[in-house]
């Protein structure tokens, strides 16, 4: 018995298969803005699974998902009443994004807790797990790609620019320059809002980094204990064992 599990998120939705006891090898992705009933088809079309679960933070993606496996097979969209497996220490628990309640039921058995989750998407957020377990809290900051293409669109000379480890600290270049801001300058951010994290979370923390640039930023932060790029499907599978089982 296999699970279709689906991180829908802004920029790129991802998709694998998992069971009672591990995710399975089969993984897919669709750009977000690229999915439809045709694009679905053609990307699980020899695929064989019983049930569906699924994170998103795009409602109108939500929608088109559900439209494409409503009525063909069961359909679970996580949300805060989900069972997690950690509990929710949040004055406002709807308010937490689906993808970090993935991550949230995913970290306890995956690293240990407490932990805190850094997600590197189109926003990086923390999500901070407690001892009990119970999701607490988190924060939210403009991810690498805004900050990096923010200049290029608001200034007349200052181009796109790819993203990988800069040779020095001193820009012999504009590109090289606006590299060093970018990366080096985005550890910043992060080694300080991890700083502050911990100095008002009980005990040493696990802290896992995963999304699509966690690989980059984290080999300059030693504070970082693993790179998990699974965590939000294993979440999703954890979840999913206990819903359809």
């Amino acid at each position: 018995m296999a699970w279709l599990l689906i991180d829908n998120s802004n920029t790129r939705t991802k998709f694998a298969l998992g069971d009672a006891d591990h995710l399975l090898p089969w993984r897919g992705v669709i750009a977000t803005p690229e999915i439809s009933p045709d694009s679905l088809a053609r990307l699980l079309a020899d695929l064989d699974f019983t049930a569906v679960m699924i994170c998103s933070v795009v409602p109108l993606m939500a929608e088109v998902l559900n439209c494409h496996f409503a009525g063909i097979h069961p359909v679970h969209f996580l949300t805060s009443t989900s069972p997690l497996g950690v509990g929710i220490d949040y004055p406002l628990p709807s308010q937490i994004g689906a993808d970090r309640l993935a991550n949230a039921a995913g970290v306890a058995t995956r690293h240990g807790v407490p932990a805190i989750i850094i997600d590197f998407g189109t926003a990086v957020t923390f999500d901070v797990i407690s001892a009990e377990p119970a999701y607490c809290g988190g924060v939210i900051a403009p991810g690498l790609g805004a900050m990096s293409g923010y200049l290029s669109r608001k200034t007349a000379l200052l181009p796109e620019i790819e993203l990988f480890e800069p040779p020095s600290a001193i820009g012999k270049s504009t590109v090289h320059a606006m590299q060093v801001g970018a990366v080096f300058g985005y550890r910043g951010l992060v080694k300080e809002i991890i700083a502050r994290i911990c100095d008002e979370l009980s005990g040493k923390p696990q802290i896992v980094a995963t999304g699509g640039d966690a690989a980059l930023i984290a080999q300059g932060i030693t504070e970082i204990d693993a790179v998990d790029p699974d965590i939000t499907l294993d979440g999703l599978r954890q979840v999913a064992a206990r819903v359809f089982l």
